[in-house]
């Protein structure tokens, strides 16, 4: 089995087609969705997975009982195959072919969606294969299953074997493939900025099509980014980046959001921005959790851009260059300003924003106290345990 082949199972395109059907509010998806998970399960005979979905959830996909026999049959000859050859390689081969046989039938059990009967071979398997570079595509395929079930323990624990395995001699491949595994996995707890980071420094040299597909990585990459980069490194690293622009045909809204936040085209800017929270945030299985934390994080970042600008302007020239009604920027900024995420006061009589922009130099001398205070805690403490 050649070593630099990946195969792209579990079809992860599948638990995102049934996080749609899942979710009633997505009702006007459903039917491409619920057509794509059935034609997936079918395409790669997947009787366990199928078996799962239909009895945990069977009023989102009912149970079709002669495919279901179909796939099952067909599932038992090929496991039987592969058990043949495996006790064939026992008796008459090497350790070679051993190992080929067990990563074989583990892949097939992964292929089909049996969660534990696949998991259990991996490890057997990874036991008995003696290459790194092998044992280093199990762990990531072991976390793959962990991505399609949603086993944050399974993903965790084979993303850390996996830094291991690579530290001690992973190829640059494998290397770029882990910080899309990583980054992809710090998105989903709400890790933005590193996993930003990550996908970032993997993407000019993205080869982890068996996770996600090209144009979704780049659509993340963009929009963890697009939270936590400076104004130049956004110009730098994403709108002048010629694998965000290859794909941006195929996502304006993910354009237009970067580019008039960059431009401080900011009435446009949130329409991008709803637009994407109701195309994609809400409709992803990875981004829906962080939907809400995302959008009010990134007007925040519009509000801070503008008010940079200005020591005081006017709700109305506010609510405008939004385009918003004033009332909702009261709001808004009042729930920003109590909670201290934003630096400003509004003074209602005058209807104006003031900006109350914390000194440089006050910040550096309230670091500096805090840095001496803990140091003279430190001479307080080691002297007293020289005397």
């Amino acid at each position: 089995m050649a070593d630099d082949i990946v195969l792209p199972i579990p079809n992860l395109s599948l638990p995102q087609a049934l996080f749609i059907l899942s979710t009633p509010t997505l009702e006007r998806l459903h039917e491409n969705a619920r057509a794509d998970l059935l034609k997936g399960i079918k395409a790669d005979e997947m009787a366990p997975y199928y078996r799962s979905v239909t009895s945990n959830a069977p009023s989102v996909l009912p149970v079709d009982n002669d495919v279901l026999t179909s796939m099952e049959s067909a599932n038992a000859e090929e496991l039987k195959k592969l058990d043949e050859k495996l006790v064939e390689a026992e008796k008459q081969e090497g350790e070679s072919e051993i190992s080929d046989a067990l990563r074989a039938r583990a892949n097939y059990l992964t292929k089909i969606g049996d969660k534990d009967a696949s998991v259990a071979a991996q490890k057997l398997a990874l036991e008995k294969t003696p290459g790194l570079g092998s044992r280093i595509d199990i762990v990531l395929t072991l976390a793959r299953i962990g991505f399609f079930f949603g086993d944050q323990a399974l993903i965790t624990e084979h993303l850390g074997k996996a830094e291991t395995l690579i530290e001690e001699g992973g190829d640059w491949d494998r290397r770029n493939r882990l910080k899309v595994y990583n980054g992809l996995q710090l998105l989903s707890v709400r890790q933005f900025k590193r996993g930003g980071e990550l996908l970032l420094d993997a993407l000019s040299t993205f080869t982890a099509t068996e996770l996600l597909s090209y144009n979704d990585f780049v659509a993340l990459t963009a929009i963890s980014n697009a939270l936590v980069l400076s104004r130049v490194d956004l110009k730098k690293k994403i709108l002048d980046a010629p694998e965000v622009n290859q794909v941006l045909p195929d996502l304006p809204f993910l354009g237009d959001l970067v580019k008039n936040l960059y431009e401080c085209h900011y009435d446009k800017f949130f329409v991008a921005l709803a637009t994407l929270e109701k195309n994609h945030l809400i409709p992803s299985r990875v981004l829906s959790p962080h939907a809400r934390f995302y959008t009010r994080e990134m007007r925040i970042r519009a509000y801070t851009q503008l008010l940079e600008s200005y020591r005081s302007l006017t709700l109305e020239s506010l609510a405008a260059a939004f385009g918003v009604s004033v009332g909702f920027v009261d709001n808004e900024l009042s729930r920003f300003i109590a909670t201290g995420r934003l630096h400003c006061s509004i003074d209602r009589v005058h209807s104006v924003v003031e900006t109350t922009r914390p000194s440089l130099k006050a910040a550096q001398y309230e670091q500096l106290v805090k840095q001496g205070d803990v140091l003279l805690n430190g001479v307080q403490r080691l002297s007293k345990v020289l005397h």
